[in-house]
């Protein structure tokens, strides 16, 4: 196994030297090429985007997201090079509900039916958070489908999340959940209330039942996989370097910032980083080799 750890000075030097008739247009999505749309997969009508030409990306949010919460900072930079495929899952965003619980799994199933919707045989995937754990999955279950991995902030085992991490979790309520995700939920349809309250206690839900992965799945995947977490992240760092070392041909990257500021997510960005770029870039790299 290869295992390849990034130095930071040498990245941010380089920074700074350098569709069918379900398909609906949409005005507010950026150019270059861009549609949207909804595919009725596993009893599921999933919302999806498309932006840009080339080799295709799948992009999955965190829990608790929509497309734009999660990647809205680099989806721009990332359809220049790629056709960009972003999803939002089993109640999130404009994904209604259906009547079975979440999990990763389901969620892997969902992306890997819309693909195949799509006409798409194979996709490099890339998730961050929750996402990632489904980016995971897509790649043990589907292993025909996924080309390149892009792992970012995600776990296969409880110890792996910061100390207290699923002690707070109990004590979640709605009340305190992010305002920026609420609102960007509640953007798509103010008057789905109880679809937000349905959303949170999934995700909610799936994290306080959520049993450890054996290191025998991680050691199943076979696609070259880019692993990203942040020095202060909720995932530890010793947990992505555990990570790297179950995933064959894995490489990891530590970047300074907290859980998501380094792609720009939407709770944690910083208007005056150039670390989200930073990010791209290497993403860029690593898919193209």
């Amino acid at each position: 196994m290869k295992l390849r750890t990034f130095s930071i000075t040498i990245l941010i030097s380089m920074v700074l030297i350098n569709c069918d008739s379900n398909m609906k247009s949409s005005n507010t999505i950026p150019p270059p090429y861009s549609i949207s749309g909804y595919a009725l997969v596993n009893g599921l009508n999933m919302y999806y985007e498309i932006h840009g030409e080339g080799n295709p990306l799948v992009l999955i949010h965190g829990g608790g997201s929509t497309i734009q919460t999660t990647f809205g900072k680099i989806l721009p930079m990332l359809a220049e090079k790629y056709k960009v495929v972003a999803v939002e899952l089993q109640s999130h965003g404009h994904t209604k509900d259906r009547d079975i619980p979440e999990t990763f799994e389901q969620d892997a199933d969902d992306v890997v039916a819309l693909l195949k919707y799509l006409k798409t045989p194979k996709a490099d995937i890339m998730g961050f958070s929750n996402g990632g754990n489904t980016t995971m999955q897509i790649a043990i279950r589907h292993p025909e489908m996924a080309n390149k991995l892009v792992i970012i902030s995600a776990f296969y085992k409880r110890e792996g999340m910061i100390k207290g991490f699923f002690e707070g979790m109990k004590e979640a309520n709605l009340s305190n959940m992010p305002a920026h995700l609420k609102e960007a939920y509640l953007a798509i349809d103010k008057n789905d209330s109880a679809g937000l309250k349905r959303m949170f206690e999934r995700d909610k839900t799936r994290m306080l039942e959520y049993k450890d992965w054996k290191d025998e799945d991680l050691m199943r995947i076979k696609s070259p996989s880019l692993i990203i977490v942040g020095d202060k992240d909720v995932v530890t760092t010793e947990h992505a370097v555990e990570m790297s070392r179950r995933i064959p041909n894995s490489e990891l990257l530590i970047l300074p910032g907290t859980h998501g500021s380094f792609i720009g997510e939407g709770l944690s960005a910083k208007d005056s980083s150039q670390i989200p770029e930073l990010t791209v870039k290497v993403i860029e790299e690593f898919l193209k080799k």
